[in-house]
């Protein structure tokens, strides 16, 4: 294939670039004519991951079950807080919390990190990010491993069929994660201080959120200060937490309004993450 056909379109057409409408559709026509690309490029981080390690791509099993522990430790048995079956219940927040976590940390290094091969060929960049979020999907699936041996194992009387709509908040968080991780993946090319400070603003962003905790707790802790409950409650993980929660702790249905607002809010999210990264994307050859 020559360069010329791998050129982005833009590029082709002259210097006039394309308007908001034009940059979105070429975002998508980048992104699915890169499809095998993206593959490939999922595989190989797969790989990566499991051969850096001694224990490979079991890691992605024990590592929410450490963490769970960990958890547990502090909370139940420390603080002598929690509640009835509170493995299970923190389960439900770390199994989200790490996809998004994971999603976001590799996609911020994602064309910083590809930087020798920006310079040397041209090729659609927007590919690199949105790998890096897909990729976090097999992450998310190693973990649903963990969570069946728990359910079956243990807490058996907790199986129903509201598991079964897990992979339909799925598709929510996906949309919300790969948001974030475009965006986080073109400040960072600018402002290498992103990767950093993104460490710190998740850790934060996790305790803020009711991962630890019930969203009644967080309900009750902010009754007398409603606007900061009302922004609290609006976070996107108070959302995602709860439903999660709903289908694998409580048995029951989640709240689809929310997740149906959830779901609106980040396609809208994306599509200004996407212009973001196609207006600046020009430039990334320079900056690397």
């Amino acid at each position: 294939m020559s360069a010329t056909a791998d050129a982005p379109a833009h590029s082709r057409r002259g210097a006039a670039r394309p308007g908001p409408i034009g940059l979105l559709r070429e975002a998508i026509v980048e992104v699915t004519q890169r499809r095998r690309l993206i593959r490939y490029l999922v595989q190989a981080d797969v790989r990566k991951k499991g051969a850096d390690t001694l224990l490979g791509n079991l890691w992605w099993v024990l590592d929410p079950l450490l963490q769970m522990a960990v958890y547990v430790v502090l909370v139940a048995v420390v603080f002598d807080r929690g509640g009835p079956d509170y493995p299970l219940f923190i389960f439900a927040a770390i199994l989200p919390w790490k996809w998004f976590q994971s999603s976001v940390q590799d996609a911020t290094t994602s064309v910083t990190g590809a930087d020798r091969l920006i310079r040397q060929i041209q090729f659609p960049k927007l590919v690199l990010p949105v790998a890096s979020a897909c990729a976090g999907v097999v992450n998310f699936a190693f973990g649903l491993i963990p969570l069946a041996a728990l359910i079956l194992l243990v807490y058996r009387d907790r199986l129903s069929a509201t598991l079964l709509l897990i992979p339909a908040i799925a598709v929510v968080q996906f949309f919300f994660n790969l948001a974030v991780a475009v965006a986080l993946a073109a400040l960072n090319v600018f402002y290498r201080d992103i990767g950093n400070l993104s460490r710190h603003a998740l850790r934060l962003w996790f305790y803020l959120s009711p991962g630890l905790y019930a969203i009644e707790d967080l309900r009750t802790a902010t009754a007398d200060i409603p606007v900061v409950g009302q922004l609290l409650l609006a976070n996107p993980f108070a959302i995602l937490f709860t439903a999660y929660r709903d289908v694998i702790y409580s048995e029951q249905l989640p709240e689809w309004t929310g997740l149906a607002a959830l779901l609106v809010g980040s396609l809208v999210l994306l599509a200004l993450t996407t212009l973001l990264f196609k207006r600046v994307e020009p430039a990334f050859a320079k900056v690397l």
